[in-house]
């Protein structure tokens, strides 16, 4: 459980939203939808609350405001262009406000999604808009998504956090440090990022967060990589209001509708019986195309009927030893980026200048680049090289060692599992334990 069960919630409502349901024994399911306009947004908005599940609302944005870019998100709304997601600062505040209380959604929670590394201006207008929850961090918006410098990243997100904590009582911030790339990236570093984002969000007066992990490529290694953001959130953020959000995989998705639908039930198992307090699902739609209001829809519902039914088997627990090994690399990360400065301003920069954090496949300038991953015969994620980072025991290999036919096969491993396990359950040699094994699925 986390820090926060058990206390009275935050007054934002996102925060308190997520707590009722836990308290309740329920699964807060989230899609990550975005809409140009406020007619397309706010039937959104009213789908989702009105779904048959625990839900929360997504505003996500779209790439002119993920970039600052305010002046072709106008034009864009003005010719009636096609956008991907909600241009927030180009609607402002009243507007976005109006959309809201159109929908019904008033007393919904809703976040606000975007992807910036400079989130200022985003932060401002959905303060303006009334909203009191968004997401991101100083390094999670910034290597996988822009060239913008870390250091520039660290001050703009530390600004954005004080304007936030100073303006609403009780606003919400989540880390996306447990998603860096989507995939491949192994789970210790995951838990690290997200602890090292949660505890700078506190540093700059916020106290309610959320940290999250990605679902992996494999059921027992991120049972041992949950367990360990837990054991750590609660070390690191001391009195925080804090919860788990678990994405469904992020890396290429399953081509086959019943693939897709079996690697979402998992992770809402996974979920389920990791007691991670919300969820963000992806659609049976995601390899193909845009999905729709009603693909998030189905999918919420999904994932919220296979989180009331799932049951535990022994094939999901961790090998002996393997959750200790992965809570000590995490750890070890998060106290050797700590060590460097008491100010976690200067920390963060220094620890990637150093190669103490350093992600797999990240070609951001400021990014080490010497760390490599790759999928053993199990189906974990393990280190090859984990360049200057506090690693212990990381197996042969080095840097090089990864080809790129190696590499086009770790990124399509997911969907070939489920794809193949949909299409011919007996055909999947796969060592991940999941694929049909949903209560929805047996029957």
């Amino acid at each position: 459980m986390s820090a926060a069960v058990g206390r009275t919630g935050p007054t934002g409502s996102f925060a308190a939203a997520v707590a009722a349901a836990h308290s309740a024994g329920e699964l807060v399911v989230q899609p990550r939808m975005g809409f140009p306009t406020v007619e397309q947004m706010g039937f959104g908005l009213g789908a989702v609350r009105g779904a048959r599940a625990r839900t929360v609302g997504t505003i996500t944005l779209d790439s002119y405001t993920r970039v600052g870019d305010h002046a072709s998100a106008a034009r864009a709304l003005e010719r009636g262009e096609d956008l991907n997601g909600f241009p927030i600062v180009a609607h402002g505040g009243r507007t976005t406000r109006e959309m809201i209380a159109a929908a019904g959604a008033g007393d919904f929670a809703i976040q606000v999604r975007h992807g910036s590394p400079l989130p200022l201006g985003i932060v401002r207008a959905l303060i303006d808009a009334g909203l009191d929850a968004t997401e991101g961090g100083p390094v999670s918006y910034c290597l996988p998504y822009s060239r913008t410098p870390l250091a520039e990243a660290v001050e703009a997100w530390a600004r954005s956090c004080e304007i936030l904590a100073e303006r609403v009582p009780g606003a919400h911030l989540e880390s996306f440090g447990g998603c860096m790339l989507g995939q491949l990236c192994p789970p210790s570093l995951l838990v690290a990022l997200s602890v090292l984002e949660g505890i700078f969000f506190r540093r700059h007066g916020l106290r309610s967060v959320s940290l999250s992990y990605a679902q992996q490529t494999s059921f027992p290694q991120d049972v041992a990589a949950l367990a360990a953001l837990r054991r750590l959130a609660g070390e690191y953020l001391g009195d925080t209001d804090w919860h788990v959000v678990l994405y469904t995989y992020m890396g290429v998705f399953p081509r086959t509708v019943p693939g897709a639908l079996a690697l979402l039930r998992e992770s809402a198992r996974l979920a389920a019986l990791t007691g991670t307090e919300r969820l963000i699902v992806k659609t049976s739609a995601e390899a193909h195309r845009i999905p729709t209001v009603e693909d998030n829809v189905h999918a919420l519902e999904t994932a919220a009927e296979a989180a009331r039914t799932a049951t535990a088997s022994p094939a999901d627990r961790p090998e002996e030893g393997e959750a200790e090994q992965l809570l000590g690399e995490a750890r070890d990360m998060v106290e050797a980026v700590l060590e460097l400065h008491s100010d976690i301003d200067r920390a963060l920069p220094a620890a990637f200048a150093r190669g103490y954090l350093d992600v797999p496949y990240c070609l951001h300038a400021d990014n080490a680049q010497l760390a490599r991953s790759h999928i053993d015969r199990r189906g974990r994620l393990r280190w090859s090289s984990a360049g200057r980072m506090p690693v212990r025991d990381v197996p042969g290999g080095t840097a090089a060692s990864v080809g790129a036919e190696e590499l086009l096969g770790m990124l399509s491993h997911v969907q070939n599992t489920f794809d193949r396990a949909a299409l011919d359950p007996a055909a999947s040699r796969d060592p991940l334990p999941a694929a049909g094994r949903t209560r929805q699925e047996a029957k």
